[in-house]
């Protein structure tokens, strides 16, 4: 039987976005005749974590549908086991990328995928804690429907199960590693209050986002689209493409993939927005196909990071993210223009190439990011209050961001490195959590 993982990873209180996605999980299990592992990677605080095991007992079991729910200290023993079997470089730092102590969305999701191997599963898809699910008629819109309907098969085979076709005829042979779609409602990144403020200030803030030498049309279109999703118009009815997809038009609290996240891991960076959506340059890039469907996901904001110590994490993790684009834009450059030339015979990404790619980032000059600090300084400042308060903190760790984002690159590559024989490992070792054996194919 097809095995998929379904992931939630969380860190805070989330007990609606759980009984909805056991509810995705059942509804899979039914309609496709899958095994779902339902993995819930639970990194908050004791009581939060015995509240939501309380809350999985009670929800409805369903055939063919195992939840895995694992506080850190089961995570840790996890990566343990396999760090140790994989036997690689600088273990005690891959430990620290795969578990930091700080917040990091590239982490959460790599260590779903490497326990989705361990299970035996072939895809992995991912939701959020501070999302919902549409509902049409009553009825609600999962968007595991499109994934399960397309994901690990060649493209031609999917033709007949789209809306419609824009893929290039020399891509259809090759294998759906990716479908996804967006979201509706918040801005993705809490930065409304910002625009309501003064929308001047919003675009000096957001287009920081944009490449050096971006002409300022071009500046102004990325800044309305940016963080909007697909906008707030509700789901009517279902539409999906077989494409190349083009990474702006999907939402990784709305993602699955297939294959090519044992190939390559999520940036682990600490505290940086937006650092887990590398995956979703490098299948368009090298042409992998996917299908972009319009189930889209209903995005909203939770209070911790309006005031206080919440609202200063937060914009750190905004900060830290124009940083990191100073390395990333380099990295799309060069894959833009390497394309398919990174996939092997099998079509499978090649992680040697792709961590040189990597690493060569890392020479990039630092005074792009240095403009980027001064500028975030004076936008900050200039709203006066909260953030002008946020200002001072940024102007004091200056230097220490800096040299954060360039050693995030580097991290980046050792675990590109990495990678493979983590992925491998796992599959040696297996899961205690998985209802059968889990064969290993070398």
């Amino acid at each position: 039987m097809r095995r998929i993982c379904l992931t939630l990873p969380t860190n805070r209180a989330c007990g609606a976005a759980i009984w909805a996605i056991a509810e995705e999980a059942a509804f899979a299990a039914t309609r496709f005749g899958v095994e779902v592992y339902l993995l819930i990677l639970d990194s908050s605080d004791e009581a939060t974590v015995a509240a939501h095991r309380d809350l999985i007992a009670r929800t409805p079991s369903a055939p063919d549908v195992v939840v895995v729910h694992l506080d850190e200290a089961a995570q840790r023993d996890f990566l343990d086991r396999v760090i140790r079997t994989a036997e690689v470089a600088r273990p005690e730092l891959i430990a620290e990328l795969m578990l930091p102590a700080d917040v990091s969305y590239g982490a959460c999701t790599n260590r779903a995928f490497l326990i989705g191997s361990a299970l035996g599963c072939e895809s992995v898809h991912r939701r959020d804690s501070d999302s919902r699910y549409q509902v049409l008629n009553g009825a609600v819109v999962f968007p595991i429907e499109h994934e399960l309907a397309s994901l690990g098969r060649r493209a031609a085979e999917v033709a007949d199960v789209v809306s419609e076709v824009a893929l290039d005829a020399r891509y259809t042979d090759r294998t759906v590693v990716m479908a996804g779609a967006s979201f509706v409602g918040e801005l993705s990144v809490d930065v409304g209050e910002i625009r309501e403020l003064d929308p001047g200030v919003y675009y000096d803030l957001v287009s920081l986002w944009a490449a050096d030498g971006t002409s300022d049309e071009d500046k102004r279109q990325l800044v309305a689209e940016s963080f909007t999703g697909a906008g707030t118009a509700p789901f009517t009815a279902d539409h999906s493409t077989l494409t190349v997809v083009d990474p702006m038009r999907v939402d990784m609290c709305n993602v699955s993939f297939h294959g090519v996240h044992e190939e390559v891991p999520l940036p682990p960076a600490c505290n940086t927005i937006g650092s887990d959506y590398f995956l979703l340059h490098l299948v368009h890039d090298t042409g992998l196909p996917g299908v972009l469907h319009n189930r889209h996901i209903v995005n909203f904001h939770t209070a911790e990071r309006k005031s206080g110590a919440g609202f200063l994490a937060y914009h750190l993790r905004l900060a830290k993210f124009f940083l990191s684009m100073q390395y990333f834009h380099d990295i799309y450059g060069q894959l833009a223009a390497l394309g398919d030339s990174l996939l092997d015979g099998h079509q499978r990404v090649s992680a040697a190439r792709l961590a040189t790619v990597v690493r060569d980032s890392t020479w990039v000059s630092d005074g792009a990011n240095v403009a980027r600090l001064e500028s975030l300084d004076r936008s900050y400042r200039r709203l006066g209050g909260k953030f002008a308060g946020f200002a001072d903190m940024l102007a004091a760790r200056g230097e220490q961001l800096l040299a954060e984002a360039r050693r995030d690159i580097e991290d980046y590559a050792l675990l590109i490195d990495a990678w493979a024989p983590l992925v491998m490992a796992s599959k040696t070792i297996g899961a205690p959590w998985s209802r059968q054996p889990v064969a290993v194919h070398v």
